[in-house]
């Protein structure tokens, strides 16, 4: 049978909007369209996409990964700009996929909702085969569940370094954003939180704010800590996972309670979806423009 039910959308200052649903019983309708922000448009000048990159880190000993930055149009390599970090970077970056950054970056830029920003997507690391024909092993739950400063390191101390070599990028933390899905959401977190004097701006999808590295323990450390200059937008499903890890929406609920509690600039947006980027994706434009929004008040 189906049952409707409102969600709210929260945000940092108390506000809340109904957004009603109708949900299966059986499952979510997990029903999102892309909007024309993530369609590309006649006109819209479009941005490039570096060929992949390959490099071996030693924050990270013995993995390999690959990262691509997307540049808007007329992008000038000797001027400091604008970024955000995508996790798991392949998936945001397909052009025909649920997210589609270069596509709503290219919207966005162009509508002056965004800076002439960069993009970079960067895959997890993997651990080359030790014979011929084996499989990688992958480090991605190390490196994205873990706390700690280790993934914030390798960003400043390797990932960005490579990246500067031909772009030239802004010093300023509120021109500087991390983003994920999954464990890439908390990992995105977690790098902003153990450095907001770098990255300020935080968009998490499904993040994994559970106990598969210790991650449930964000509620509590946000509560105890002093406020750190973090603007975050957190995108979950009432359908997500419930495992021995831990249960999602629960668990993105605890850090909205604890992020409102504290004060904070973010917004948390539930839908009905489950662990995928389909909620997320519809939300990009949108989730950007909020996290960006006073752009121009910052210099890069």
């Amino acid at each position: 049978g189906l049952a409707l039910g409102c969600l709210a959308v929260a945000g940092g200052l108390g506000d809340y909007l109904p957004v009603c649903r109708v949900l299966s019983m059986a499952r979510a309708a997990d029903d999102y369209p892309l909007g024309p922000d993530s369609q590309r448009r006649e006109g819209v000048p479009r941005g490039t996409i570096t060929a992949a990159q390959t490099f071996r880190s030693q924050i990270f000993p013995g993995t390999v990964r690959e990262f691509w930055v997307y540049a808007p149009a007329n992008h000038d390599a000797a001027k400091p700009a604008a970024f955000m970090v995508f996790q798991d970077g392949p998936s945001y970056m397909k052009e025909d996929g649920q997210f589609r950054v270069p596509v709503v970056f290219d919207n966005l830029i162009a509508q002056g909702d965004l800076p002439p920003m960069l993009a970079i997507f960067v895959t997890p690391g993997t651990f080359p085969p030790d014979v011929p024909g084996g499989k990688a092993r992958s480090n991605r739950s190390f490196e994205y569940d873990g706390l700690g400063d280790g993934y914030a390191r390798f960003l400043l101390e390797e990932l960005l370094p490579a990246v500067e070599r031909p772009h030239k990028l802004s010093r300023n933390p509120e021109c500087r954003g991390l983003g994920g899905i999954s464990s890439g959401g908390i990992c995105a977190w977690t790098a902003a939180w153990e450095r907001p004097d770098e990255f300020r701006r935080v968009l998490s999808h499904v993040g994994s704010f559970t106990n598969i590295r210790g991650g449930y323990a964000y509620p509590g450390l946000i509560r105890k800590a002093p406020k750190k200059p973090i603007r975050a937008f957190l995108q979950e499903g009432e359908n997500d996972l419930d495992n021995l890890f831990g249960n999602w929406p629960l668990a993105n609920r605890q850090m909205d309670a604890a992020l409102k509690a504290t004060q904070y600039d973010y917004r948390f947006v539930i839908g009905d979806g489950g662990h995928n980027g389909k909620h997320g994706g519809a939300l990009m434009p949108e989730s950007l423009r909020w996290l960006f929004r006073d752009w121009k008040d910052h210099a890069p």
